[in-house]
């Protein structure tokens, strides 16, 4: 495996601390979720809007039907196929058994799927994205998510998927800055929204994300592992069912944790720019292919679309270039 590109090493964590797995197991099967974790119905978009707006992330219920879980979780399950050919020692690229679907395609995206296409025309989706913002007139910045696998025991640190202006030879993914110094992003309205889609049933033993709630508008440090107690490392979405939507303020300090399961966690995701907002986009979907999709659709991938004198090489990597 080649040597981890610097711009990814906040996100690897060793496991030198974790503990025997079957105490491990039983520790998080006693202790694991958050209490009273609110699961909303797809008709209660207000209250679901509410919640999001005072913990950063909310799961909505029953949004995809059976048909269509299955279909999502048959493309994670061989989307994943081909990244963990070439990574016959389970290294990952988010930390040991631990996988992004966006930093293991070629195009940072998994928009040129059919599965990650079907997300794009969701109802709940759009309409509690348009609550968030304000606006239907938000876009797509890329078709991702994560998979970890049994045997991905260490935890992830928390950190957020947006922040202020840094140099473009640090990061091309940067976009907001106040040269006074008064405002950051935490400050604004959402400018950035992930919707995770869950293909199977999320438990407290295969991954769960953990999330803390609040935290999208904190300019407190986020704490290390080291420095992080306990009670946020067991702070996780969890249960949640199969067909359900996690929509989050990409703000609010997350990461990943243990999976002491028997079988791959996955959540794909579409990430949404606010209408006022964007950082740089790569093309994830091919002229021809983005004329197919409906006009809805269309529209929401108006910016990841390649030119139509292009071809667009996908596949997978186990570092996006």
């Amino acid at each position: 495996m080649p040597d981890k590109p610097a711009r990814n090493r906040n996100f690897f964590v060793t496991e030198a601390e974790t503990p025997d797995i079957d105490s491990l197991r039983a520790h998080l099967e006693a202790n694991n979720g958050l209490k009273g974790l609110d699961i909303v119905e797809p008709g209660n978009i207000a209250r679901a809007v509410k919640i999001f707006r005072r913990d950063g992330f909310v799961v909505i219920a029953d949004v995809l039907n059976e048909e269509q879980t299955q279909f999502l979780a048959n493309g994670c399950n061989e989307v994943a196929a081909e990244i963990l050919a070439l990574d016959t020692q389970r290294n990952g690229n988010r930390g040991s058994h631990r996988y992004s679907f966006g930093g293991s395609s070629l195009t940072r995206s998994q928009l040129h799927r059919p599965e990650w296409q079907m997300m794009l025309d969701i109802p709940v989706v759009n309409e509690v994205v348009t609550a968030i913002f304000g606006s239907s007139d938000y876009a797509l910045r890329a078709a991702s998510g994560d998979f970890c696998l049994p045997g991905a025991l260490g935890y992830q640190p928390l950190h957020s998927d947006v922040g202020d202006w840094i140099s473009n030879t640090v990061s091309p993914f940067s976009a907001f800055h106040d040269p006074r110094g008064h405002v950051t992003v935490r400050d604004l309205p959402c400018p950035y929204v992930c919707v995770n889609f869950l293909p199977q049933e999320i438990t407290r033993l295969n991954g769960p994300t953990r999330q803390i709630p609040g935290t999208q508008h904190s300019r407190t440090p986020i704490p290390t592992l080291e420095e992080e107690p306990e009670w946020m490392r067991l702070s996780t979405v969890c249960p949640a069912p199969a067909g359900a939507i996690m929509v989050r303020d990409v703000r609010a300090w997350h990461g990943g944790t243990p999976n002491v399961s028997n079988a791959m966690r996955a959540i794909p995701n579409l990430e949404f720019y606010a209408p006022w907002f964007r950082e740089p986009i790569v093309p994830g979907i091919s002229y021809q292919d983005h004329s197919k999709l409906s006009a809805r659709a269309q529209y929401l991938t108006r910016f990841c679309v390649a030119d139509s004198s292009e071809t667009l090489q996908t596949g997978a990597t186990l570092w996006a270039p």
